[in-house]
């Protein structure tokens, strides 16, 4: 590996959030799954969760939708939302669902300079009413045309901009949030796609 592409690869990995998450509940189209991994990419969160709970688990991705995005992700599968959440929580303070409901505030409301997740759902039906359950609160994107739904990777853009919008004001992207093991291996992973590459 080059010392430019060595030292590009590094000041990727100083911008890592690993506080910022989301999570896709049966999310069946894998090029919407793609076109999410790539604006996570693009702000700088390294983890992704997928929940299959009603469809097959998934193989493989849209790779032109993605641009390779998922080989510098980490990705976690599960079938199960409990395991899931277990999971979750372990790393994230608030778990917010995209839900229109009497309860939901506007994006722009919620704090995510704290460690946060955020769940979307089937592009048919949404969030399921168990997710919505174990959930901390649910968001809006705030919109005045007639139709009031956004495409699912339209709306985690929008979401993870509004963050990155959050969290750069609080200069999170000014010090790395990476660090010890995380750091050690997501370098030494990344590397090794380097030389795959090569």
């Amino acid at each position: 590996m080059t010392p430019e592409r060595s030292k590009r690869i590094q000041d990727v990995l100083d911008k890592r959030q690993p506080h910022l998450t989301v999570v896709l509940e049966n999310v069946s189209d894998p090029h919407n799954i793609s076109a999410v991994m790539r604006t996570c990419d693009a702000v700088g969160v390294q983890d992704i969760y997928i929940l299959n709970t009603q469809i097959d688990k998934h193989i493989k991705w849209g790779a032109r939708s993605s641009s390779s995005a998922a080989k510098w992700l980490t990705i976690h599968q599960f079938t199960d939302a409990i395991e899931c959440f277990v999971e979750l929580r372990k790393h994230f303070k608030k778990i917010y669902t995209t839900h229109l409901s009497s309860d939901a505030v506007a994006l722009h409301s919620l704090d995510l300079t704290e460690p946060v997740a955020l769940v979307f759902g089937n592009e048919h039906d949404g969030v399921s009413e168990n997710i919505i359950k174990m959930a901390d609160g649910n968001f809006i994107i705030p919109q005045v045309g007639i139709i009031k739904s956004l495409n699912i990777s339209v709306a985690c853009a929008v979401s993870l901009y509004e963050a990155f919008r959050q969290k750069n004001n609080a200069g999170h992207y000014n010090k790395p949030q990476l660090t010890g093991n995380s750091l050690l291996t997501l370098k030494e992973v990344w590397g090794m796609n380097e030389r795959e590459m090569e």
